[in-house]
């Protein structure tokens, strides 16, 4: 893991239902966390490792047994453009409110810490950030995006999950987003993800026909539910993964099972599946894209 710092400025404003960043003069210095749970675009996932068992096992690390509390920060100038918005900001709001108590979010409760609590249920969403300074052009360093978590968010929630949702397009970049967690100057630490935009992206487009959504909102939803599902079962990434480093999601990158999951809220979704080890292990799981019989969605396969 790459370790250097970066230096990133302060953010201070208040809005009712979302927070607008406005830089300041104040800086703070962050270090490169690890880049985990990469969600790659179609056709750039890596091979499943060979031989052996393809469970995740367990690192010893902790897992979020209260489940999650979610800021949602937005980066970049379009987040200005009521058409580039449409309906991605209000959607990612309501996917976030549905998630917890869902069949999907259950897909990840197996997943245990040492003293055998699991994976909580519930998802409680914060208030959602705007910042309309540029993003960073690529997403190939998790420090910026760690700096922008400390600076515009105004009161951290200790292991709380910041999305970062960038107006950047993905380009050539072979992934669709990734997870983290770092310490912020002030001494919290926070679960962190990044997401390009991925409006018109057909590598990260889960081709979602239902009509319910946007492209854009579509895709950013199903990685959404990638990186979540990680935050909670491997959010210090020392926790589950398999012989591979791959996570929960990552197993199951681009292998859907029921085509509309229903959330808690009554919203549906395209979302791809989680691995489940129960499910491996008693054959009631759909095939990976490796022909691994271990992925569920919380829909038809429980």
């Amino acid at each position: 893991m790459r370790r250097f710092l970066f230096v990133v400025t302060a953010v201070a404003s208040v809005c009712t239902s979302a927070q607008v960043a406005v830089r300041g003069s104040d800086q703070l210095q962050v270090k490169e966390p690890p880049m985990a749970g990469i969600h790659w675009a179609r056709g750039h996932a890596k091979p499943h490792s060979g031989g052996g068992s393809p469970d995740l096992t367990y690192h010893g690390g902790p897992v979020l047994t209260a489940g999650a509390y979610v800021e949602p920060i937005f980066w970049g100038a379009s987040w200005a453009n009521s058409s580039f918005v449409a309906d991605k900001m209000n959607g990612l709001a309501t996917f976030y409110s549905g998630f917890g108590n869902s069949s999907y979010e259950a897909t990840n409760t197996e997943y245990t810490d040492t003293t055998g609590a699991h994976v909580g249920t519930a998802v409680t969403l914060g208030v959602q950030h705007i910042d309309l300074s540029a993003a960073p052009r690529s997403g190939n360093r998790t420090s910026p995006i760690l700096g922008e978590v400390c600076a515009v968010a105004a009161n951290l929630v200790p292991d709380g999950y910041y999305p970062v949702y960038v107006d950047t397009p993905r380009g050539s970049a072979g992934f669709c987003a990734w997870h983290s967690v770092g310490t912020c100057p002030t001494g919290v630490t926070v679960q962190f993800a990044f997401f390009f935009n991925l409006d018109g992206d057909p590598g990260c487009d889960p081709q979602d026909a239902s009509g319910l959504h946007s492209q854009g909102l579509a895709a950013l939803a199903n990685v959404s539910g990638h990186e979540l599902s990680e935050a909670l079962t491997d959010p210090h990434v020392n926790a589950w993964f398999d012989a591979s480093g791959q996570e929960n999601a990552d197993k199951c990158a681009w292998a859907f099972g029921t085509p509309l999951l229903t959330f808690a809220n009554q919203t549906q979704w395209k979302i791809q599946g989680n691995w489940s080890n129960l499910a491996f292990n008693g054959g009631t799981g759909y095939s990976n894209l490796s022909g691994q019989p271990g992925c569920v969605d919380g829909g038809n396969f429980k």
